[in-house]
């Protein structure tokens, strides 16, 4: 929900709302690229080390929703105006910076739970398959409720309304979280051997470069909807819940005929054949323009889109069962903070992007009516760019080398 609602609605609050110039949010989201370069994996690393008589990931949990959720309000209630451009800048910068933080430690802890917490491919599809379903009520909470709250109670409203549902849900999430007590003859990696191990995993590598084409399509589209909704299909900002309804009201059902096949057919098979299908859903938003032909393609990016988020937990936790026999020790939190850095990276190139096309193409957002240079552009921004980034993963993850046959000798020398 967090997430989900920030990288939607960010770029279009501050350039469109806002009105803080689109180069000034494009160099912010820039730097915030590089600040997650840092935060990810070092807290990851931290994670790992941890110990307490709480465990090594739920105190993490307990002391940062508080701090997560008042931020989460500050990022959407500036107190300057476009009349002071640099200090709305600063403010820009600082609090996506700090929302961050907390997210990286709030969440980074939790996702790593699940690998500790359930270990076989058939409690790992079943559980995440539940796990995931609850997570996309939180993406249409977080992308299809924001247009009906702030377009009646205005945007500070939403971040307060959001800042409260992000403390209350992590205070639940610790009633049913667990850790196992980590073996006495763990090995603790230093930090430089802990960064080698897992970014010269080959498992990871691959898994990682894809995954990054993956999210940077996803979240192209995410940022891109507020925008086509307005100057393509020229409806108005309620209908973009109703679009965001349609792709994550289809997406819930069918996260449990992907559990089906993943189990079946493997994690890398159905995985690949998740990409493919989420490229084909991009096809008809390069030539639609009317509001109903919007919805039905939307539904076919929830299909596709759930399967990715489904498996993309059961590869890594995969991954990380591998390294835990290469270097006897259990490294979740760094494995979840190296993705999450990498995955980050897809922000910044959607920002480049965005801010590049929309400047080559003159957009104005103090008019309603665009350019058709514009309107071409971001119909290239929302379904060829994705499109050619999805092929390219389809390609680097049929590279991806743990198959079942290496899957089944991973698991016999973890027991």
């Amino acid at each position: 929900m967090s997430y989900q609602a920030f990288s939607t609605y960010i770029i279009y609050f501050y350039v469109d709302v806002v009105r803080l110039s689109v180069g000034l949010v494009s160099m912010g989201m820039l730097i915030w690229g590089a600040w997650n370069a840092i935060n990810d994996p070092v807290f990851g690393f931290i994670s790992d080390r941890t110990r307490s008589p709480w465990g090594r990931r739920i105190p993490y949990i307990m002391f940062t929703a508080l701090p997560f959720g008042l931020i989460y309000f500050l990022v959407w209630s500036p107190p300057f105006t476009v009349i002071n451009e640099l200090a709305l800048f600063l403010y820009f910068l600082i609090f996506i910076c700090l929302f961050d933080l907390c997210y990286t430690i709030v969440v980074l802890n939790w996702a790593a739970l699940f690998p500790e917490m359930f270990r076989t491919l058939k409690e790992r599809a079943e559980v995440n398959a539940y796990r995931q379903s609850f997570g996309m009520a939180g993406l249409i909470i977080g992308i299809a409720l924001p247009p009906l709250i702030y377009t009646t109670l205005g945007w500070p409203a939403m971040g307060a309304i959001f800042g409260a549902l992000i403390i209350v849900a992590y205070y639940i999430s610790l009633w049913g979280s667990e850790e196992k007590e980590p073996p006495r003859d763990e090995k603790s990696l230093g930090i430089l051997d802990a960064f080698k191990n897992t970014f010269i995993n080959k498992s990871f590598a691959t898994f990682a470069s894809s995954n990054l084409l993956i999210q940077f399509s996803f979240i192209m589209v995410l940022a891109l909807i507020p925008f086509y909704a307005k100057y393509i299909l020229r409806v108005e900002d309620q209908k973009i819940t109703v679009i965001m309804l349609a792709a994550l009201g289809a997406a819930i059902p069918m996260m449990f005929i992907w559990r089906s096949l993943t189990v079946r057919f493997g994690a890398k098979k159905t995985y690949l054949a998740a990409i493919s299908l989420f490229a084909l859903s991009l096809l008809p938003f390069f030539i639609i323009s009317n509001f109903y032909l919007c919805l039905a393609a939307a539904v076919f990016v929830g299909l596709s889109f759930s399967g990715i988020i489904l498996i993309s937990d059961v590869l890594i936790s995969d991954i990380i069962d591998e390294d835990a026999v290469n270097t006897k020790s259990r490294r979740e939190g760094i494995y979840f903070g190296a993705n999450a850095f990498i995955c980050r990276f897809a922000i910044a190139l959607e920002a480049i992007c965005i801010g590049l096309i929309f400047t080559m193409t003159g957009y104005n957002p103090v008019i309603f009516t665009q350019t058709k240079e514009f309107l071409f552009g971001l119909r290239w921004l929302i379904s060829g760019l994705p499109i050619i980034a999805l092929i390219l993963a389809f390609f680097i993850m049929y590279m991806y080398p743990l198959d079942e046959e290496r899957l089944k000798w991973i698991r016999e020398q973890l027991k």
